[in-house]
């Protein structure tokens, strides 16, 4: 008998018996879609930084200990603030299953009877200034994203560079006109054209890897120090 009395074959598994299958299709979507949201930026800001490292003005030389620094930095980085900072404490940090700043806010009046009133001022000070901050990142990013992906097409040809200013002014007029329809449409509009970016990223990385295994030298933290 099961906790609702209904009898149960043995020879047939039963949801409640176990809860938990090896697939699910509602994660499994929900994790697609979490790419073209979440991951984009992870997935390419590392790209413009060491661009930005070895080109400009204040570039550093390529040489072998630089690569392997810069590469190393990079790595240690997106170890630290992904796999570290929000898996292991940003979200454990909710509100009834809802992250980010403003869920965070809801808590204060709640928690007027349990901390002071000095502390919830600051808190709430606080969370305002977190706000501020991740509607100017909203903002920011991804024009600095756009701008330097079609900044690329320069490299293939100069013919390209009056283009440059208007085709990404249409791209984000394009972007901020879809944010509107929220994450979950957003999602499935991306969530397949970041799966191809970081597939072809992975080909060529695997490729360049094959010819100088050596950049796994890059893993030991020294070389940041360093």
């Amino acid at each position: 008998y099961s906790s609702s009395g209904r009898v149960h074959d043995p020879a047939k598994p039963s949801n409640e018996t176990f809860p938990y299958r090896w697939f699910d299709k509602k994660l499994s979507l929900l994790a697609f879609g979490s790419i073209g949201v979440v991951f984009g930026d992870i997935g390419t800001s590392p790209l413009y930084a060491i661009k930005e490292c070895f080109h400009g003005k204040h570039a550093i030389l390529p040489d072998p200990a630089n690569i392997l620094g810069v590469l190393s930095l990079v790595f240690w980085s997106l170890t630290v603030v992904v796999s570290i900072k929000y898996v292991t404490f940003i979200l454990r940090a909710d509100n009834r299953g809802e992250g980010g700043i403003f869920a965070l806010i809801g808590l204060l009046p709640a928690s007027d009877k349990t901390i002071s009133t000095s502390l919830q001022a600051t808190l709430m000070f606080a969370g305002i200034i977190g706000a501020g901050l991740l509607y100017g990142d909203g903002v920011i990013t991804p024009a600095i994203s756009v701008l330097s992906a079609i900044e690329g097409l320069e490299v293939a040809t100069k013919a390209a560079s009056p283009f440059v200013m208007p085709l990404t002014c249409v791209i984000l007029v394009f972007l901020f006109t879809l944010q509107h329809r929220g994450t979950t449409h957003i999602g499935r509009l991306f969530g397949p054209i970041m799966v191809i970016w970081f597939v072809s990223i992975a080909a060529f990385g695997l490729i360049h890897i094959l010819a100088e295994p050596r950049v796994f030298l890059a893993i030991n933290p020294v070389y940041a120090i360093d």
